[in-house]
């Protein structure tokens, strides 16, 4: 049965299979694997989708080459296969192959270039051990010095002596990621709630508080999944977390004009740490990341640190030609990694391998881990839980199954119609803009319009937004299904067009 998502606590079923808590990345792909296993299943989250670390990333679906680094090379096969089952499966309306160029210029020493070869060499055999094909993700190679300023011509030209060129996946957007998920969950029957707290939980029932009304309901499950990242210590006290901060600026793409090619840039005086300039589909560029120790309460939205920012302009600036400032910097944001409690030693050295554990009332909590390998994250927590509680259920389905609007590549070619929409949406496209009809009586000239001057969005993805993906309010539409909200000036010119979706298409 078909539901679509929705917010509140309320009309819920007595008892469910599983509850997930949690719908980020990781808790709507639990909920995506338990109930395409014929389970029934309830996921919640005290916010919205996505309202935590899962849209706070880079942006990408990356083959691992950061964990070579760190000799973590069972974590980046691993992050390598589930990149390749994105680019080619279940996700290929979402992602796509991304050029990167790690530019060799006077500040990059010859031994930085040489280990910066072996370990995109050791990326690409990666990629090969995942059976992932050179056409999906081609070969890297060394290039030119003219060929390099042809790709990034804002580039240092002084002792700029080639560079490397490889690739790896890239997203359209992580939160867009996560509500395709959830969506995809909804429609195979997941019960999807938004807006419903957890006040307490054990292995087998939870308590909701309903956002919106204020009332409290018991559900019972036979299983309860814990899938909140960085809270889940709260929501089981036997979990130790141990966050690390990575924060990233917003540029205009005019600050480094040209570019057709993410620039990777070497910290100096490390040679596995890097800096990356990465060109998104809006006219921006995001540049990050950073890995800070983020000691205290968990607060809901982090707040990126003037010292990082200033690191991250001071790095990247070492490889342009223009200086990059603070007044480049049109918006920043920081996001929290739940890594496990390694004990002591710097947050860039624990595991970004994920756990999946059970506490003494039967709860299980599924932690740690990256968004590339969601998927595997969610098929370890489902197995863990069907073997403990004995569930009938199924065998693991997600590998092979397409996400909301997927087609093959070569399909999605052939939408050309309304590209925005078809970048976002992918064979869905029709569905939006089709909806947005129905709901509103407008056209597709004006649905399909941007919504303000130099902001892409269009009324049709904000109506889209409320009728099918559980959207309640501004901030919904503007920081989680749709990313404007990422540089504030742009967000306040938007403010109209996604209060008038929500007033002409009331949530289902």
């Amino acid at each position: 049965m078909s539901r679509r998502i929705s917010a509140g606590a309320g009309g819920l079923a007595a008892s469910y299979d599983v509850v997930v808590v949690g719908l980020g990345i990781t808790g709507a792909g639990v909920a995506l694997d338990a109930v395409s296993r014929g389970l029934s299943v309830l996921a919640v989250d005290a916010h919205d989708l996505a309202f935590g670390t899962s849209r706070w990333s880079s942006k990408l679906v990356h083959g691992g080459l950061r964990y070579l680094a760190h000799g973590q090379v069972g974590v980046a096969h691993e992050s390598a296969v589930e990149r390749g089952v994105l680019l080619a499966t279940t996700a290929p309306h979402l992602t796509r192959a991304a050029p990167f160029l790690l530019p060799l210029t006077g500040s990059v020493s010859r031994t930085q270039a040489l280990v910066a070869r072996g370990g995109v060499a050791a990326g690409d055999l990666l990629r090969r051990a995942a059976r992932t094909s050179s056409k999906t993700l081609p070969r890297p190679r060394l290039v030119s010095a003219s060929e390099a300023l042809v790709l990034a011509p804002a580039l240092q030209r002084v002792g700029l002596r080639g560079g490397l060129l490889y690739w790896d996946g890239q997203l359209e957007d992580d939160a867009r990621l996560v509500v395709t998920v959830a969506r995809t969950a909804a429609d195979l029957g997941a019960e999807v709630r938004t807006r419903a707290r957890v006040v307490a939980a054990d292995g087998g029932s939870v308590v909701l508080r309903d956002g919106l009304s204020g009332a409290t309901v018991r559900v019972d499950a036979r299983a309860v999944v814990n899938a909140t990242g960085v809270w889940a210590g709260e929501v089981d006290t036997d979990v130790r977390l141990r966050p690390s901060r990575g924060t990233h600026v917003v540029l205009r793409a005019d600050a480094a004009p040209g570019l057709r090619t993410a620039v990777t840039a070497p910290v100096p005086g490390s040679t596995s740490r890097f800096v990356m300039v990465l060109p998104q589909a809006d006219g921006t560029l995001y540049v990050g990341l950073t890995d800070e120790p983020a000691d205290g309460p968990v607060p809901d939205v982090p707040e990126p640190t003037e010292p990082e920012i200033r690191f991250l302009l001071e790095v990247v600036s070492a490889a342009f030609a223009r200086e990059l400032r603070r007044d480049d910097v049109v918006g920043a944001f920081a996001g929290l990694r739940p890594l496990l409690d390694g004990g002591d030693g710097a947050t860039a050295d624990l595991s970004r391998r994920h756990a999946v554990l059970t506490s003494r009332t039967g709860m299980v909590t599924v932690v740690g881990g990256k968004l590339t390998t969601y998927r595997r994250m969610a098929e370890d927590a489902v197995d863990r839980v069907v073997a403990e509680h004995g569930l009938a259920a199924g065998p693991c389905r997600t590998r092979s199954l397409p996400l909301a609007g997927a087609a093959p590549r070569d399909e999605l070619a052939r939408l050309t119609d309304h590209p925005r929409l078809v970048r976002r949406y992918g064979a869905d496209a029709g569905l939006v803009l089709g909806a947005a009809q129905e709901v509103t009586g407008l056209g597709t000239e004006e649905l399909l319009a941007p919504v303000a001057t130099g902001v892409p969005v269009t009324l049709a993805e904000l109506v889209f937004g409320v009728t099918h993906e559980g959207a309640v309010d501004v901030a919904d539409l503007l920081d989680r299904r749709t990313r404007v909200g990422l540089v504030p000036a742009d967000r306040a010119l938007v403010v109209p067009a996604a209060e008038r979706a929500l007033a002409v298409a009331p949530a289902r």
